[in-house]
């Protein structure tokens, strides 16, 4: 078994959700702090860190939007996005298990060549996903159930695969909602890390980034906290067994 580190990289500039997000993931993968190091790429470079060094990297989520204006992208945004775009190249070549989550698949649909639009946004919820025969068959996705409850919240989506990625997972709003690209390199739309009760303390984060009515805090919330979400962190935890072997 592997005993090198795993590597959690964080694209949110709100601090008050860098943390929550980090042990978010701790906890759904079942790693120790001592084994899951943390890059806030927003802050330090991606050449802070040797991807190389690690048994695998998980990408988070962020309120950037791939499909913003180049114009209108923050300084910070744009370089996160390229230093992203870095990543999945060096984790193609590199045979190195990645999984993106959230914005990061709209920055991996990109590089592919896919297309990411916002016809397919999902307010924050719990939506069922759905397996496709491909993604029960797919030696990560195949450990969750044929359909599954799981918590969304976006702008934009993947309105086309890239050429050459297998579709794994769609929900009815979303199409795409999990894929594989390549061997190992993966992205879902959904969080697979988070618990209700983590996503209601993200949403009071982000109750004013247009994700839902600000004014429906308190709706959204109970709505959260009553949905019942076991499944998604499977995929964490399987993510680290097959990374491992």
């Amino acid at each position: 078994m592997s005993a090198r580190p795993f590597l959690f990289i964080s694209a949110r500039p709100e601090v008050e959700a860098v943390g929550p997000e980090y042990e978010s993931v701790r906890r759904a993968s079942g790693l120790d702090a001592s084994r899951l190091e943390h890059l806030r790429l927003d802050i330090d470079p991606l050449d802070a860190v040797d991807p190389d060094a690690f048994a695998g990297i998980v990408v988070g989520g962020s309120p950037f939007n791939v499909t913003t204006a180049d114009e209108r992208k923050h300084p910070v945004q744009r370089r996160v996005e390229a230093e992203l775009a870095q990543l999945a190249e060096r984790a193609f070549d590199a045979d190195l298990p990645l999984l993106f989550t959230c914005y990061g698949i709209g920055v991996l649909t990109l590089v592919l060549g896919g297309t990411v639009g916002t016809l397919h946004g999902e307010e924050t919820a719990a939506v069922e996903i759905e397996l496709t025969p491909d993604g029960r068959s797919d030696p990560l996705v195949g450990v969750l159930p044929d359909r599954f409850e799981a918590l969304v919240g976006h702008k934009e989506a993947t309105d086309r695969l890239p050429d050459g990625a297998v579709l794994l997972a769609s929900s009815a709003a979303c199409p795409v909602q999990i894929y594989r690209a390549g061997a190992r390199v993966y992205a879902t739309q959904f969080h697979p890390e988070v618990s209700t009760t983590d996503f209601v303390a993200r949403a009071e984060v982000y109750r004013h980034h247009g994700y839902f009515p600000a004014s429906e805090l308190r709706e959204v919330s109970e709505r959260l906290a009553a949905a019942s979400v076991t499944e998604p962190q499977r995929l964490l935890r399987r993510f680290v067994d097959l990374a491992d072997a």
